[in-house]
């Protein structure tokens, strides 16, 4: 099931972005097959059998060190739609399985190259992180406090910037494929694909509306009807009443004076508006607010934990969690009225289906003996 169903994908297992990507793809139904560097966790990753972003994937161990597990690989690739790797630029290509080297063995694979740097440029070769990204897209200088930017945990970066953007371009590739009969190489950089979302602040900056002092603008914290505020039992609720409509009744809810609803953009009565919402903000609970604005078109909600969000009615009505193999987690995302994605299924742990997955790609039991008698599948 999912739109994707039939599309064969080999992941190189990396961290972060790669893994997220490969979920988003099995997740819409492609069959993704992560390559293991062995049948056991290693220090750079999650143990594959309890990572959200190994479910739905098959894995297999094999020891691309050895000629025999290689060329194994590369007889995959004879068979896949695509491939994608995350190591620096260079050593694909110094192990064996470089772009050139797939597209010799299969001229219409795509094959995918998710780098934080990108393949070219200065930075290329350099080791960097999420947060080291996003600093040289204006992102990272936009969030936080006055005082300080504060990291955006690894969302902006490695998922947004970097997964989605790989996915984006793997499909593009893939849909380009079926009209040219050739593959290609997506260069997914996490540089690239955030400072791409940074487009609306690029239009705003030439309009003169962006700030570049934190809590300064429209959506940072810089009014008092956009940011979060403190309830009375130390918890927060977000207020985001743009629009005049909806900050109306927001104030109304609240009770306080009607005066602020004209003057909500008359920035010299801004300080007593927001000791006005902070104080009102402390007389109930989260809860209780939530009970009062929830449903409203006042545009505030209760900011949930994890496992809050999880139990919440509206997504439990639109099945936005689910739980697989006994550990709640988000649902496929997008939904489709057709091709609609199945429940994932459990990860595997590293290397659980690497006979099995061989048999599927066509190594009978002959080839499979002789792999690990030569110790390729590790």
């Amino acid at each position: 099931m999912g739109p994707l169903t039939g599309l064969k994908i080999i992941e190189i297992k990396g961290i972060g972005p790669g893994p997220y990507a490969g979920q988003v793809l099995a997740d819409l139904g492609a069959e993704v097959i992560v390559v293991e560097r062995a049948s056991k966790p290693n220090s750079i990753a999650l143990p594959s059998a309890i990572d959200v972003n190994s479910r739905g994937k098959k894995s297999i161990a094999l020891d691309l060190r050895k000629p025999e597990g290689l060329e194994t690989l590369l007889k995959m690739v004879e068979g896949a739609d695509g491939i994608f790797e995350g190591n620096r630029p260079g050593v694909a290509e110094r192990v064996g399985f470089g772009p050139d080297t797939c597209l010799a063995r299969n001229p219409k694979i795509v094959y995918g190259r998710m780098t934080g740097w990108g393949q070219t440029g200065p930075l290329a070769h350099s080791a960097g992180h999420d947060y080291n990204y996003i600093s040289l897209s204006g992102a990272a200088a936009a969030i936080g406090t006055p005082d300080k930017p504060v990291p955006p945990l690894n969302v902006v970066g490695d998922f947004a910037g970097g997964s989605l953007f790989l996915v984006i371009g793997m499909l593009s590739a893939l849909l380009e494929a079926q009209k040219s009969g050739k593959g290609q190489v997506v260069d997914a950089a996490i540089t690239d694909g955030t400072s791409h979302l940074m487009s609306m602040f690029h239009s705003m900056d030439a309009l003169g509306l962006f700030n570049t002092q934190r809590e300064a603008n429209l959506l940072d914290g810089g009014t008092p009807f956009y940011g979060s505020y403190e309830t009375a039992d130390g918890k927060h609720l977000s207020v985001a009443p743009i629009e005049p409509q909806f900050f109306a009744e927001m104030i109304q809810k609240l009770g306080l004076p009607e005066k602020y609803i004209a003057e909500q953009n008359n920035q010299a009565i801004w300080p007593e508006l927001k000791t006005a919402l902070t104080q009102a903000f402390k007389t109930k609970t989260r809860d209780e607010w939530v009970d009062i604005f929830e449903g409203s078109d006042a545009c505030v909600a209760g900011i949930l934990t994890l496992k809050e969000a999880a139990q919440h009615p509206h997504n439990k009505a639109r099945g936005t969690y689910v739980e697989v193999n006994g550990q709640m987690q988000p649902a496929p995302a997008p939904r489709f009225s057709r091709s609609q994605s199945d429940t994932p299924k459990p990860p595997s742990a590293e290397g659980a289906d690497t006979k099995e997955v061989l048999g599927e790609w066509g190594f009978d039991d002959d080839a499979i003996a002789s792999l690990e008698q030569a110790g390729v599948l590790s």
